[in-house]
């Protein structure tokens, strides 16, 4: 039976290899150098000696840098220009850390309120100035989207209420306006840190909100018989969004993963049927690729990546990779990352190292 992220990481730590925290491979010693390579992909990882990291990449698989966090991230926003990365911590961690991709070293580190955590994602604002991350105020169970000052050492101005609970993932629509975010439908709290304190009266839903007012543009409900799909991770494709979630209900129900939604419009499940067996009720990621033609949606747990026609919803193919979790656009295709040291383009590995584990998410510079 092929071991989990999780197993497979406590049998590396388990082991002492590695125990001086030096990786084998010469590109992450060599962790700050100057790279002449063009930053492609961001991912936090973690290391043989137990060590969490981010680390950039570039298209052909080759590490540029790495530098050391905290303690597990999750997913990260990327600067319209490029210049900078923001690296965020794990649910429920308090730290995001900002990359300098043009320097290759880390730039500066800040926090959300005392009282609030982050939930792993953030993006931009068009130009750049401000960056918007999802957070729990976990003491009113109300979902937050935090605005940080990019050009004042991303300083905390103020916020946006998500109007639900639990929000995931948030992405900023093409309108450069419109921000649509995945409400899980979950109360945690910082002192049950990945307990589940609702299932049962979970109400997952999507909400668009406007960035410059926060004010509640468009908001769609599940169904009552998805009440406990918890949406978490999205892309846009053309003029619809797509989202992952993870069922918290009975594991023998058979129930879609995956759906799809225009604002104003009901949420669709994508596809029914045997497509999701095996999946194990969770899907890790979602991306799109660079023409919008195809989404492609991860299965870590199920060791399965599902690529979707964006505009008939139909299944195209079903590639297998052990704990696939990360991807991210590559032209027409993707770039997969999994927790065995595999960066994967066009069922090729570029990149091998079997000392460390990608995390969940991989982000394209694009």
């Amino acid at each position: 039976m092929p071991l989990s992220r999780r197993e497979f990481l406590s049998r590396i730590a388990a082991s002492g290899v590695l125990a001086t925290g030096q990786l084998p491979l010469a590109s992450f010693v060599q962790a700050k150098t100057t790279s002449p390579h063009k930053p492609a992909y961001v991912s936090t990882l973690r290391r043989a000696d137990g060590r969490y990291a981010a680390a950039v990449i570039d298209h052909s698989g080759n590490l540029i840098f790495q530098e050391l966090l905290d303690d597990r991230g999750h997913a990260t926003a990327i600067a319209p220009n490029k210049k900078f990365a923001v690296v965020f911590a794990r649910r429920p961690g308090r730290f995001a850390l900002v990359l300098d991709l043009i320097k290759n070293q880390r730039h500066l580190a800040f926090s959300p309120p005392a009282d609030h955590h982050f939930y792993g994602h953030g993006f931009f604002s068009p130009d750049g100035k401000l960056l918007y991350a999802t957070e729990n105020d976990y003491e009113n169970e109300r979902g937050i989207i935090g605005i940080y000052d990019t050009e004042n050492n991303f300083m905390r101005i103020g916020q946006h209420d998500s109007f639900g609970i639990g929000p995931h993932e948030a992405i900023l629509l093409a309108d450069g306006i419109t921000i649509a975010i995945s409400n899980g439908g979950i109360i945690t709290h910082p002192d049950y840190p990945r307990q589940k304190l609702n299932l049962a009266s979970m109400e997952p839903q999507i909400s668009y909100v406007d960035r410059r007012d926060g004010k509640l543009i468009s908001q769609s409900k599940l169904p009552s018989e998805y009440s406990q799909l918890s949406l978490r991770h999205m892309s846009a494709a053309k003029d619809q969004i797509w989202i992952g979630g993870q069922y918290e209900g009975d594991p023998s129900n058979s129930i879609s993963l995956v759906a799809s939604h225009r604002i104003g419009d009901e949420i669709i499940p994508v596809s029914k049927g045997q497509t999701y067996l095996g999946m194990k009720q969770y899907i890790g990621s979602v991306s799109t690729n660079i023409d919008g033609s195809l989404v492609a949606t991860t299965a870590p747990k199920g060791n399965k990546i599902a690529i979707w026609n964006s505009d008939t919803h139909e299944l195209v193919k079903i590639i297998k990779h052990q704990d696939a979790g990360g991807v991210a656009p590559n032209d027409k295709d993707f770039t997969i990352s999994d927790g065995r040291g595999n960066l994967w383009q066009n069922d090729k590995a570029i990149y091998h190292n079997p000392e460390i584990a990608w995390d969940n998410h991989l982000s394209s510079v694009k």
